[in-house]
């Protein structure tokens, strides 16, 4: 049998970490076995689904690497085929119309809720032989079975048995004469040939009603697997503020696509202590019968720590080009910096891109003012002394790589009788305009020659002119 999963959103809201976990999932089960990966955008509800969310799904995917072996299908553009199975379901008896008015219904169910039964379609119209006529409004519904079970041999959560008794006959044409989500669902199952379907386990109720859908067109159902939720870190329902937003705003406050993913496959799922994984690695490690069966809590302060992992295991050319899109985005204009250099001297820094392009800004513009603190601190009338000796040391140097820049700095410490923090602070703040960069050699081999000369002049004359510096 050739695995063929399939990730099925509907664009109705946004694409957030629950529905890429899913995606995930899928991608992961069909790459390890060698299968096929389908996407399926469900958008038959019409009044709800958007171009942008489908266009959110489209570009979130295609950014986070989890490519589509075949698709996208778009359901709307399937209703044809929806009716002609419709069509062949009442033919054959497996469905039926059914004329029930709003009124009726509602009186059905307050009849049963007065009765305290469970409020359900009575199946009235069931055996009445009713024929679609023009100008009665009416649905067509799925004739469930009346007695026996389903039993569900679902691959996270193991054997789930649901009474035929206890489902009425679901409606799988609306009055306007559109097929429903379940019905929909089962038919692309059905003809794309899904042998496993992975989704969240809010679908677990759905499954009875598409098995029996399923036998009633003579197919075999595929496997299922249904996944825990992703709580917040509060054990409640995930949310915006826990983290419940779209795909690409991870994307834009500067997350690695392979670290979020990195980051949700661990949510719910294990290999030993193993914490950081490739995508390769996880494509070969990943089985769906490892899934817990327990919700997973969604945390951002670990997602951070996994994207600084990634960060510093990161190919450095592919970061620095990347580290220059965030820059432009600042409005920094990153020609003629050396960003491989930047980045690899910044990755152990941050835990997003985002961060360090706010870290890295000095490097492409001179300081226009100094962090109050740092200065008060660092750029006092002591400092004046220090920092002219350190432009006279810095100007003769001969080798302007960053051990001997480190050397030349020992060297000048010890001939002032100071510890090397004593001059390398004065001199960080001096470049960075405030007292955090990264190591104060490989800032320097960075800034290069020229530049460190003359910011170390701007911060002399800034002590010079501070309150009670000395004269001349």
């Amino acid at each position: 049998m050739t695995v063929r999963t399939r990730f099925a959103p509907s664009p109705t809201g946004l694409l957030h970490i629950g529905g890429v976990r899913t995606a995930l999932y899928c991608w992961l089960y069909a790459r390890r076995h060698g299968g096929t990966f389908v996407l399926r955008i469900e958008d038959t509800d019409r009044e709800r689904s958007t171009d942008a969310a489908i266009e959110v799904i489209l570009e979130g995917m295609q950014w986070l690497g989890l490519d589509a072996d075949e698709g996208p299908f778009y359901q709307t553009r399937r209703y044809d085929r929806y009716r002609e199975v419709l069509a062949d379901f009442v033919a054959r008896g497996h469905a039926y119309h059914c004329v029930c008015s709003k009124e009726t219904l509602d009186e059905m169910r307050a009849a049963q809720i007065a009765r305290k039964e469970k409020p359900r379609y009575d199946g009235r119209c069931r055996h009445l032989g009713i024929q679609k006529q023009a100008g009665v409004p009416s649905v067509v519904r799925f004739k469930n079975p009346e007695d026996g079970h389903v039993v569900v041999d679902d691959a996270v959560h193991g054997k789930v048995v649901f009474a035929n008794a206890e489902m009425d006959d679901l409606i799988i044409e609306r009055s306007d004469g559109n097929p429903t989500y379940n019905f929909c669902v089962v038919v692309d199952d059905w003809d794309m040939k899904i042998t496993h379907v992975i989704r969240g386990d809010d679908h677990l109720n759905n499954t009875p009603r598409q098995i029996n859908m399923l036998k009633a067109l003579g197919a075999t159902p595929p496997v299922y697997a249904h996944l825990p939720m992703i709580l917040g870190a509060d054990g409640t329902k995930l949310s915006k503020r826990h983290g419940a937003v779209s795909v690409l705003e991870y994307q834009d406050e500067g997350y690695l696509p392979e670290a979020l993913l990195n980051y949700l496959v661990r949510l719910g799922w294990s290999h030993g202590d193993q914490e950081i994984f490739s995508l390769k690695e996880m494509t070969a490690a990943f089985d769906i019968a490892d899934v817990n069966k327990a919700a997973s809590a969604f945390n951002g302060d670990k997602l951070a720590w996994v994207n600084q992992q990634h960060l510093m295991r990161a190919d450095a050319t592919r970061l620095g080009a990347l580290l220059g899109e965030r820059l432009k985005a600042l409005g920094v204009d990153p020609a003629g910096a050396d960003l491989v250099a930047i980045a690899e001297a910044q990755r152990e820094r941050a835990k997003t891109l985002k961060e360090m392009a706010e870290n890295s800004r000095f490097f492409l513009e001179r300081p226009a003012a100094y962090d109050e603190k740092a200065a008060k601190k660092h750029l006092s009338a002591e400092a004046a002394p220090i920092l002219e000796r350190l432009g006279a040391a810095l100007g003769a140097a001969t080798d302007w790589t960053a051990p001997a820049l480190h050397a030349l700095l020992n060297a000048l410490a010890t001939e002032l009788g100071l510890t090397l923090g004593k001059i390398a602070q004065p001199l960080r703040v001096a470049l960075a305009g405030n007292a955090v960069s990264p190591p104060i050699d490989a800032t320097l081999a960075i800034l290069g020659r020229d530049e460190v000369l003359a910011r170390l002049s701007q911060a002399s004359a800034y002590v010079r002119a501070a309150p009670g510096a000395p004269a001349g």
